[in-house]
């Protein structure tokens, strides 16, 4: 579904993704994690055709994604940022429409159809009582669910997500990755791509790791195989304890960072 081959982005002088070469297969979960600056979300904005390689090639359900048009993209990659920008005033029900615009095939109006795909979306992330309801005035899971059902409607072959759980408590980050996961297990042939901070998360939720330093792909593999406690100490610089709780899912906890250990 997702493959680069020698992928390699500067800004300027800055080398921001180093001769990366990854895989990714449809139905997969994908975590991206590193130490902020690593990357990650300059990776995002690559696949999805916003950043063009300086060298290499990337190829997203067997297309070259930058010789694609912008409704090409839109219909093979949807995203799902951090925020949505505050000045949409927009309600729930139209921010989801949002997403079928690659499908449109008037100039302004959206037919019966998309309707129905955008209402079949506010009950699958059980926001159709938010319908009516402007975005700027939903909790962070609420507005988290929105845009996860916007970036759905695009009916896209592959989902990145960047950071769905940065501003969330306890329970909704849970609740976030569940409708993620749940989502994962009804469209089989989708991939998603999840950048995030929250290793535990990751770990729990996600097939496969993707573990960046300095824009260098460090490993690729199952949690269990990437995220250990010499992997975190060489990319975060943080010690820390990597083990198994009753229920065998495997915990990150960090106990201090190696800069200041005496």
């Amino acid at each position: 579904m997702i493959s680069t081959k020698d992928l390699n982005l500067y800004y300027e002088d800055y080398h921001a993704l180093r001769d990366m070469f990854f895989e990714a297969e449809p139905g997969e979960m994908i975590g991206l994690i590193g130490p902020n600056g690593c990357g990650k979300s300059t990776l995002l904005r690559t696949i999805n055709g916003l950043l063009k390689p300086s060298s290499g090639v990337m190829y997203v359900d067997g297309k070259d994604i930058h010789k694609l048009n912008l409704s090409e993209i839109a219909k093979t990659c949807s995203n799902v940022p951090t925020e949505f920008p505050p000045d949409f005033n927009l309600n729930v029900i139209e921010v989801v429409m949002m997403g079928r615009y690659p499908h449109r095939k008037g100039l302004w109006w959206e037919t019966d159809d998309d309707e129905a795909i955008a209402r079949d979306a506010l009950s699958k992330f059980e926001i159709t009582h938010l319908a009516d309801r402007n975005i700027n005035r939903l909790s962070s899971g609420e507005r988290q669910r929105t845009l996860i059902a916007k970036a759905y409607v695009q009916e896209p072959r592959v989902m990145l997500i960047d950071e769905p759980t940065s501003h969330l408590d306890m329970r909704f980050k849970l609740e976030v990755m569940e409708y993620i996961r749940d989502l994962m297990e009804k469209e089989r042939d989708m991939t998603v791509v999840i950048a995030s901070h929250d290793i535990n998360l990751m770990v729990k939720y996600c097939d496969r790791i993707i573990l960046v330093k300095q824009g260098h792909i460090v490993g690729i593999g199952t949690p269990e195989e990437i995220v250990t406690e010499k992997n975190i100490a060489d990319v975060y610089g943080v010690e820390c304890s990597v083990f198994r709780d009753s229920s065998g899912e495997v915990i990150v906890h960090p106990r201090c960072s190696l800069k200041f250990k005496s």
